[in-house]
């Protein structure tokens, strides 16, 4: 009778050191934090990843790791492959921007599982079925715009009479011409393209729309942000307003990263 109520007495010791161990651990273990430090920027036509050299040092600087993709241009799904060739290589959870053209890009590569949120920069934001093309002629064209229709060969360019007003008009003319002299063109059949998915619908969203772009129309870009329920910062500059204002840029992709980080 004796051996029994030790081993009582020894069982009711166990359970009370197993419940007041487990009580200790809830209490001192802090919940498990995500703090989203990844970065991944997708450039839009007409431009490639160098333009963001500024926004690159500013977010670095803060310490986050960023990737610039070097886009194709040549269709949306090549550019969508090249962004998730960037996302796969990530560790954590990513912030995805895109620029102009790079905006649709993000629509449809943004639902890779490691992006945790959405910035577009003067960025189409399509809705599944819609079409870059669609969205561009949604509303007026400025008159500095200086879109060409699509050559012999299908493919668009930028005037070269225009480039500077209508694509950078806040940088010097010097670097306006070197930034022709790189442009490069984009096959129309990639603005005709409509996406299957968009990304914008279930990842939170922040959209940056410069008072001064005449490459595409405030009004575009203010829309498709107010669809889809984005976080709106305006900026008084340019198409390439990640050039002249970087720091507000990067303060926008950082923003967006403390918001979605637990």
């Amino acid at each position: 009778m004796k051996a029994v109520k030790c081993f009582q007495r020894s069982a009711t010791k166990v359970i009370l050191c197993t419940l007041a161990c487990s009580l200790c651990l809830s209490v001192t273990t802090p919940a498990q934090t995500t703090v989203v430090k990844n970065v991944v920027i997708v450039h839009g036509a007409f431009a490639d990843a160098s333009g963001w050299q500024q926004v690159y040092a500013e977010l670095t600087k803060h310490g986050y790791a960023v990737t610039l993709v070097q886009n194709p241009c040549t269709s949306l799904k090549a550019d969508v492959e090249a962004t998730n060739v960037a996302l796969d290589k990530m560790s954590g959870p990513v912030i995805l921007v895109g620029h102009s053209w790079g905006g649709t890009v993000i629509t449809e590569a943004g639902l890779h599982e490691r992006v945790a949120a959405l910035v577009y920069v003067n960025g189409f934001q399509p809705e599944v079925g819609e079409n870059t093309v669609k969205l561009a002629s949604s509303a007026p064209a400025k008159p500095e715009n200086g879109l060409l229709p699509p050559d012999e060969k299908g493919n668009i360019f930028y005037d070269e009479a225009k480039f500077h007003a209508g694509f950078c008009a806040d940088v010097s003319q010097e670097t306006a011409d070197f930034m022709y002299a790189s442009s490069g063109y984009i096959p129309a059949a990639a603005f005709e393209t409509p996406v299957t998915q968009a990304a914008w619908k279930s990842k939170p969203t922040f959209g940056i729309s410069s008072n001064g772009d005449k490459s595409i129309n405030p009004i575009i870009t203010l829309s498709g942000y107010k669809r889809s329920h984005s976080i709106v910062t305006q900026i008084d500059g340019s198409h390439v307003v990640f050039m002249t204002h970087p720091k507000e840029v990067a303060a926008v992709i950082m923003e967006a990263a403390k918001t979605v980080s637990k």
